[in-house]
């Protein structure tokens, strides 16, 4: 491995393989220690969009909750639809809820709230590209997750994975906010190990990954919009050797990407404030 490949693969904690059960037990007791340690959380929320990180964050939460609940902790877990006006994959989100099935399910259309926003800025002089109207709806969805939670006593689950940490491949603010992110420190292709041992429907995990942010470009697949495999990127994470095309994408991706990662400056700590 490059040493810039030594460091990525420390930072993201990524091993170069898993066992499921114990990957599973790991993550589910991670989020029931972090309940356990914080008495006013009675739920945990989390935005459900038919994708397979979303369905594998929803599922664990579940699972967590319900263990929670025999040990006599009252949490539940609610899950969110927010579509942006009708969602063109509705019916893998409905998959999705049929094989979490989480104890609550609330739908926020978003669309309204998003299009007002963009009018909005317009009126101001801001007229946003398609791409950042994107991200005002990846904004406005984990707004109103915060808002739900707020209202039910709970926490916001995150689904950022580290294949999607090291590509910056999230919306500052966005579906990148969140209060714990349990899948963290698992590829992408991990994921899909631990939903394949779930039993979750094939389709859920085997389908292309999309934001779909862009009314522009609808369904526009992840690995497109990087210009580099999750393949390529999973080995990168496990430590493998990957094409010399392919390794200088990923590091440009982490290197330009850092800001996300990191939470905001104070003059106290900006390194370079400190001549």
């Amino acid at each position: 491995m490059s040493d810039l490949q030594s460091i990525v693969v420390e930072e993201m904690k990524v091993k170069p393989t898993i066992d499921s059960e114990n990957e599973i037990n790991d993550i589910m007791h991670f989020i029931k220690s972090y309940v356990q340690s914080h008495h006013f959380i009675q739920s945990i929320v989390l935005g459900i969009s038919g994708g397979q990180d979303s369905t594998l964050a929803g599922k664990l939460a579940q699972m967590t909750v319900e263990s929670l609940r025999k040990e006599h902790r009252d949490v539940r877990f609610i899950a969110v639809k927010l579509p942006y006006g009708q969602q063109k994959d509705a019916d893998e989100v409905e998959d999705a809820l049929d094989f979490i099935q989480p104890d609550e399910t609330i739908t926020v259309n978003i669309k309204p709230a998003v299009d007002q926003s963009v009018a909005s800025l317009k009126e101001a002089g801001i007229t946003l590209t398609d791409f950042e109207k994107g991200n005002e709806k990846a904004r406005e969805r984990m707004k109103v997750q915060f808002s739900i939670a707020a209202n039910q006593s709970g926490i916001v689950l995150g689904t950022d994975h580290s294949a999607e940490n090291l590509t910056g491949f999230f919306t500052k603010y966005g579906d990148g906010a969140a209060d714990i992110a349990p899948l963290f420190g698992l590829n992408k292709r991990q994921g899909r190990q631990l939903l394949a041992y779930l039993e979750a429907p094939r389709h859920l995990y085997e389908k292309a990954p999309t934001a779909d942010l862009e009314d522009d470009k609808p369904q526009l697949p992840d690995e497109e919009a990087l210009g580099v495999t999750y393949n390529d990127i999973d080995d990168y994470l496990e430590g493998k050797a990957v094409s010399s095309d392919a390794k200088e994408t990923i590091e440009k991706h982490y290197v330009r990407n850092a800001h996300k990662r990191e939470l905001a400056y104070t003059r106290y700590t900006w390194p370079k404030n400190k001549n």
